[in-house]
Order: C-alpha cells, then sequence, then structure tokens
C-alpha cells in the first residue's frame, strides 16, 4: 500500500512532508513521553539512526502521539534522541496510519510504498537494523 501523506512540524520548527521524502527510506516511529515501551526501544533507534543518518539513504521521523510538549521534549532529551521529532497535532498523522497504540512504527521505501510494520517495541538494534534493510536496495 501506499504511505498516506503527511505533514509534520518538529519540535525544532522544521516542517517534514512526506512527497519531499521519496527517494529515502523512511522509518516512522509513533510513540508518546508516557509509554514505557517507547522509551525501551528510544536508545536503540537512536543507535541505528546514527549509523545510517551518514549516508542520507534513510531518514527517521518521530511521530509524538497524545502528549504534551513539556514531557515530550524531556523525554526526546532524556534519550538523546536526534532524528526529527514532532506532536501529531490533532491526530491527523495516527489517523491516516490508523495506529491502534504506541509504539508502532512504519517502513516506507524510496518511492512511497509501506514495506514494513512493527507493533510494539523492538527489542534490540539487530531487529531495527533488519527491519530497515527490508526496504533498501542493494
Amino acid at each position: 500500500d501506499r504511505a498516506p501523506e503527511f505533514t509534520l512540524t518538529t519540535f525544532a520548527g522544521d516542517s517534514i512532508r512526506s512527497t519531499d521524502l521519496v527517494g529515502q527510506v523512511v522509518l516512522l516511529n509513533f510513540w508518546a513521553s508516557w509509554c514505557l515501551p517507547c522509551a525501551e526501544e528510544a536508545a536503540a533507534l537512536e543507535q541505528v539512526w546514527r549509523d545510517y543518518q551518514p549516508g542520507g539513504q534513510v531518514m527517521f521521523i518521530g511521530v509524538d502521539y497524545v502528549d504534551t510538549e513539556p514531557e515530550a521534549r524531556a523525554y526526546l532529551q532524556d534519550y538523546n534522541v536526534t532524528y526529527p521529532n514532532g506532536p501529531d497535532l490533532g491526530t491527523r498523522i495516527s489517523r491516516a496510519y490508523r495506529i491502534t497504540g504506541v509504539p508502532e512504527t512504519y517502513l516506507i521505501d524510496a518511492s512511497g510504498i509501506i514495506r514494513g510494520y512493527k507493533l510494539g517495541p523492538f527489542t534490540s538494534v539487530a531487529e531495527i537494523q533488519q527491519f530497515v534493510a527490508g526496504a533498501l536496495t542493494p
């Protein structure tokens, strides 16, 4: 299925449009500061992001679900999350992706097709790497 289009304004004030990400693999992670399983996967997601970031082939985006900004910003700081994150104002993105809770992660290939879906937290760096590899072309 084609990934639903979205626009996310990050906590840094940048606007990310999914249509601008065509040509990159996108890991779209829905999370919340109050979500304990989200916290369990935060360090591993950040580590894999830092591995992929220099190549520019993969983009990680965090979508903060039903949260308050101070708590969300504190979560990002506590886990040293550096990939773009922003609040899902009005739960527009969450509804477009029909999430059922957090964490939920979608993998979108370079042509905008959903290639993977993960309900619940990732348990290791290796699991995230394998997940992302499913959308990378050799």
